[in-house]
């Protein structure tokens, strides 16, 4: 089997910074904790320069500090349930870092055809070729000075299909190799002090093998939206077509858990499903009603939790 393409594993490629995905962060209401922290994990991961000036002009001294805090594996993993955000941060992230860091920054996304067609060893190759895609990327932006000329993230969504645990007893001799692949690849990141690193999101965190997990950076979760920041959510989006505070606290109530219905909407569910069914519901005739959004958001059924097993 050849060597697989850079499309072939990649389908599209984004480069930063970016107006398009930078107002894409900006709409993720609610997320500004996960995101200002994923900014910084990741500046530091790919671009030490910053930091080593911020460590000289206030802790001079703190050195074994420092060399501990850019030692750590170039993986951040974010993990929650499904519409929460994860996969629209991880693909829009990457603005914020280039602008953060004042570098140009290329996201390359792992497809799930990844996974290959099922042949003897085709999962660990293509697995193998994503990093070695990445490492290579990485290298030719690498600086003897420390400060990188650019950076790389590989993005790899619903990871818990390709570095599922190889503890599962049911696991295929193939799935455990391309587990091992991807564990070589990390390390390979890592060891090479390269301006890279690996977004992982997953629906199911435990079903990920333990020695990725530990191999994380940083674990961040999401959850589904509280009343306040679907309140937020809501409150932004419908204020300017006449929707009162009242009216929005209604939307926010009937969008919450309930006692037949233990979990509210997702985010997806609120920007992906209510509120375009709000606006085709009175388009092209009439306008928005409060009355009706209210009718309309009580008969949705939200997205049910995905369950980490």
């Amino acid at each position: 089997m050849s060597r697989p393409t850079l499309e072939d594993l990649f389908e599209r490629r984004l480069t930063y910074p970016d107006f398009e995905p930078r107002e894409r962060l900006a709409r993720l209401v609610g997320l500004d904790d996960h995101r200002e922290r994923l900014s910084k994990i990741l500046g530091l991961l790919i671009h030490q320069k910053g930091f080593t000036q911020w460590l000289a002009k206030y802790h001079p001294d703190a050195g074994a500090l420092g060399n501990l805090v850019r030692s750590r594996p170039p993986l951040v993993v974010l993990a929650g349930d499904v519409g929460s955000g994860k996969t629209e941060l991880a693909e829009t992230i990457g603005d914020a870092v280039a602008r953060q860091e004042d570098i140009e920054i290329t996201l390359f996304p792992l497809s799930l055809s990844s996974r290959g067609q099922g042949r003897v060893g085709e999962m660990t190759q293509l697995i193998s070729a994503a990093f070695d895609y990445t490492i290579e990327a990485a290298t030719k932006l690498k600086s003897s000075t420390g400060k990188a000329r650019g950076g790389v993230l590989l993005l790899v969504d619903e990871a818990d299909a390709l570095a599922q645990s190889r503890e599962a007893a049911q696991m295929h001799h193939e799935d455990r190799a391309g587990v091992n692949a991807f564990i070589r690849g990390i390390d390979r990141l890592g060891n090479g002090a390269l301006p890279a690193a690996v977004i992982m999101c997953t629906n199911r965190l435990n079903a990920v093998d333990p020695a990725i997990r530990r191999r994380a950076a940083e674990v961040l979760r999401f959850g589904r939206p509280t009343d306040l920041q679907r309140a937020t959510v809501l409150k932004n989006l419908l204020t300017a077509a006449g929707f009162t505070t009242h009216d929005v606290q209604e939307l926010v109530h009937a969008t919450g858990p309930t006692k037949e219905r233990p979990y509210g909407f997702t985010f997806s569910d609120l920007t992906q499903r209510l509120l375009p069914t709000i606006v085709l519901d009175a388009y092209p005739s009439k306008a928005l009603s409060s009355k009706r959004a209210l009718e309309i958001a009580k008969h949705i059924e939200p997205t049910p939790p995905f369950k980490d097993e």
